[in-house]
């Protein structure tokens, strides 16, 4: 069983996880739809990750730094955080990051933008209202007469394994030949006066280009899995931005603009249904989470990371970790860890790879890819 000191099981499609709140057992319950049941969520697709690339803004902020900013010691930031640098944006744009990063990726898979016929942005805040963040990457490539499909898919910190997961039927279908997904992030919302949510935060962006598998090649999604739980939506939020609060109102409601997080109800959140979740995700395929090679896990606050590895008992050595040095880069931070994990040379061709997440919903997330 997984961790976290809990029991949990998956019998007749019902879900039974047991977990410790306000230092009193709670049991959670949850009767899987037929919809949901196993024999639908094991969905193989022989599609592979061709290429990675990230990039990062000039200006590189340290604990130090930001320390002084917030008229606190830079030991406090590295322990509450546990962020030593972090980049923040100068004079760059979500969609110009993006396309730096998507360069990259081009130039280490041997490609041209004319070898993509679909761009999709997987950011949690788009540059800008309208059009989606992923026209202005296309403009920022140079794509601009290509008429290359582009569209956005958020869903906050999930949105690459979202975005992965979405078009790879796509590809395995044949609708698509190479997509290639951007996660940009700008952390411009932060609460500057909220000490534990503002030291979190690094600005940036990373690139995946993805295609049918060779039939040859052994890459493959294995498995993938996304449960929301809206009794959490509240922990995690930006109430202004969208069509609820008119901008006119930003002067005088600036808080309603600012983003709100209540990490710790979120990590107590995520301890309680991450057991269950990753079983409800390995089991279908007939994995355990002791046959996974490697863990690129969603970079939150070091932390936290560390309770929850610890928790599913996942060896140190599985677990990638760039957020000391990247700072939690939003929708940006699976694929960025990743990407680092590819040119630290920590993952190989055939090596299972387990993308692992949380995002704000509350949702939780999770894929399992033969690399």
């Amino acid at each position: 069983m997984i961790g976290f000191g809990n029991i949990s099981k998956v019998q007749n499609n019902m879900v039974i996880s047991r977990s410790h709140l306000n230092n009193s057992p709670h049991f959670r319950t949850k009767t899987l739809e037929t919809s949901q049941s196993a024999h639908h969520l094991a969905q193989v697709r022989q599609v592979k990750l061709l290429a990675t690339g990230k990039y990062l803004p000039k200006n590189q902020v340290t604990a130090e730094q930001l320390g002084q900013k917030l008229g606190i010691e830079a030991a406090w930031i590295e322990k509450k955080s546990g962020v030593k640098v972090r980049h923040f944006v100068q004079d760059e744009t979500a969609s110009q990051m993006g396309a730096m990063a998507a360069k990259k990726a081009l130039e280490t898979a041997g490609l041209s933008l004319n070898d993509i016929d679909c761009i999709v942005c997987t950011s949690s805040v788009p540059e800008q209202s309208i059009p989606c963040t992923a026209a202005l990457v296309q403009k920022q490539l140079g794509g601009e007469s290509s008429g290359i499909a582009t569209f956005d898919i958020n869903s906050t910190c999930l949105s690459f394994v979202v975005g992965l997961d979405t078009l790879s039927y796509l590809v395995d279908a044949g609708r698509y030949s190479r997509v290639l997904l951007v996660a940009s992030e700008i952390a411009l919302a932060v609460d500057w006066n909220n000490r534990e949510t503002s030291t979190l935060f690094g600005d940036g962006a990373a690139a995946a280009i993805i295609s049918k598998t060779d039939p040859q090649e052994g890459s493959k999604i294995i498995c993938s899995r996304q449960e929301t739980y809206s009794e959490g939506a509240e922990l995690s939020q930006c109430l202004a931005g969208g069509n609820r609060y008119h901008p006119r109102e930003y002067s005088d409601n600036l808080d309603r603009f600012l983003f709100k997080m209540q990490g710790r109800a979120i990590y107590r959140l995520a301890s309680q249904i991450l057991p269950g979740f990753l079983e409800r995700l390995l089991q279908p395929a007939g994995l355990t989470l002791e046959e996974i090679d490697f863990v690129i896990p969603h970079q939150a606050s070091l932390m936290a990371m560390g309770l929850i590895r610890k928790g599913l008992n996942i060896p140190e050595e599985k677990w990638m970790v760039i957020a000391h040095n990247h700072g939690n880069t939003i929708a940006a931070s699976i694929p960025m860890t990743l990407h680092e994990a590819i040119q630290q040379d920590k993952i190989h061709r055939g090596d299972r790879i387990l993308l692992l997440g949380t995002s704000a919903g509350f949702s939780v997330g999770g894929m399992v890819l033969e690399y």
